[in-house]
């Protein structure tokens, strides 16, 4: 490739960064506080999650808290006049990255899952003496690719959308510290909590949203489909799109539900449930969705168990799904998976699972760390204690006799309160007092 063309397309992505970085609506992400010590670190960051979920803001960021502070250089691979480039070109970006940016030690290379060999580059620039941070929208590029060239030389971080409160800072509500709120208050942070769960935390979708919700939803659509073309089938390289997406679509629909790829393999006259894992496995990786495992001393058993889906934000999920903004239990659900996968993304010792038994009865999150389950939790749409169903409480306490776990809570949208329930303490917390709990 010309490196006329390259050092072009290098300060063109510089000045449209530039413009990024200087809108008022820039926040600092939470993860800062965890991940912020690790920008001095000469070690390579390598940052994933959605595409267009703040991975190139937060790299930036990331790259503010180091020594050098904004001497850096940064090049995006997500750009139609990159598509081609090859391991001979990359000498050649180095040079254009250093002659528009001038000396700099700290690089950044955006979305490298659409390099070819980048694992090899980066492994070669950081021998050199370059301190890199590397983002991508695939989540088996931290797993595979990079465990066999950066072994030891890497640490894995994950970026997702808006959390509901970076939600409430984007959209100017910032909540204040403590645990008491006005009524007014706690009005208006429900009102908050309801738009966050029509819209979702991807940035973009959120600042729209504050004009019209209608053109966020619009282009969260596109951003699926985005999703699906290049990230499914265009890096897979499959042959049926429209399968793919049926089978995207159907995931996306069972939030908070158990899947079954025999089920999935069957509706759409798949020869083989390996085509189906496969499927359900790329569109897991893309950041779409994702899936809990039932909880079970057994590997075998947990691993041939139905799984859980949820979708990774509730604002795709509602441009996607028929309908799915009439459900808010589940919905409700839904963002309860999200945000504890954002807490573990901060906190690898923590494992989730969900919890069923042979009666049926059904316990929606497992929080184990280490041997022991530190918690169970029920999500309910409740406004009051006669609005949570028995059966909610029962297969708490059933799960709790069996794990040996007493930490009990029930997220519910309105009642708050804590009980003794066949001599177990049960505590009942809102939703969004839930996400706003400090977790230090």
């Amino acid at each position: 490739m010309n490196p006329e063309r390259i050092r072009t397309v290098i300060a063109d992505q510089r000045d449209e960064l530039h413009r990024v970085l200087s809108e008022p609506t820039i926040i600092e992400r939470e993860g800062l506080a965890h991940w912020g010590a690790w920008g001095r670190e000469n070690i390579i960051k390598v940052i994933t999650g959605p595409r267009r979920a703040g991975k190139s803001v937060f790299s930036m960021q990331l790259v503010q808290t180091a020594d050098e502070g904004y001497a850096y250089a940064y090049v995006n691979f997500d750009d139609e006049r990159l598509v081609g480039i090859g391991t001979s070109d990359l000498d050649r970006v180095v040079e254009a990255l250093l002659q528009v940016y001038g000396d700099a030690k700290q690089i950044i290379l955006d979305e490298v899952q659409n390099l070819e060999g980048w694992e090899l580059f980066a492994s070669r620039l950081q021998r050199q003496g370059f301190n890199l941070t590397i983002t991508g929208s695939n989540a088996r590029l931290l797993s595979s690719e990079l465990a066999t060239h950066l072994t030891g030389r890497h640490v894995a971080i994950e970026i997702l959308p808006f959390s509901f409160r970076e939600f409430l800072i984007f959209t100017g509500t910032r909540p204040e510290g403590g645990e008491v709120f006005s009524t007014v208050e706690e009005a208006k942070l429900k009102g908050k909590l309801l738009e966050y769960l029509e819209v979702g935390g991807f940035p973009e979708a959120a600042k729209m949203a504050l004009k019209d919700r209608q053109m966020a939803k619009t282009y969260l659509r596109t951003l699926y489909s985005t999703v699906v073309g290049r990230d499914i089938v265009g890096r897979h390289r499959i042959k049926y799109l429209k399968t793919v997406r049926e089978a995207a679509d159907l995931l996306i629909s069972s939030y908070s539900s158990m899947v079954s790829l025999r089920n999935i393999a069957k509706a759409f006259g798949m020869r083989s449930i390996h085509t189906a894992k496969n499927y359900a496995s790329y569109i897991e990786e893309s950041y779409l969705v994702f899936f809990l495992e039932k909880y079970s001393r057994g590997l075998k058993e947990r691993s041939n168990a139905p799984k859980k889906a949820y979708c990774i934000d509730t604002g795709i999920l509602n441009s996607v799904a028929f309908r799915a903004g009439e459900n808010l239990g589940k919905l409700m659900e839904n963002l309860v998976a999200v945000e504890l996968m954002r807490r573990r993304a901060t906190d690898s010792s923590l494992e989730l699972y969900y919890w069923r038994d042979y009666r049926q009865r059904e316990v929606d999150f497992v929080l184990k760390r280490g041997a022991g389950v530190d918690e169970l939790i029920q999500v309910t749409y409740a406004d009051s204690r006669d609005d949570v169903a028995d059966r909610e409480l029962k297969a708490l306490l059933a799960a709790s006799d069996e794990l040996g776990c007493r930490e009990l809570l029930v997220i519910t949208w309105d009642y708050e309160g804590e009980e003794l329930v066949d001599g177990k303490r049960v505590r009942f917390v809102p939703l969004w007092r839930w996400l706003l709990e400090d977790r230090q």
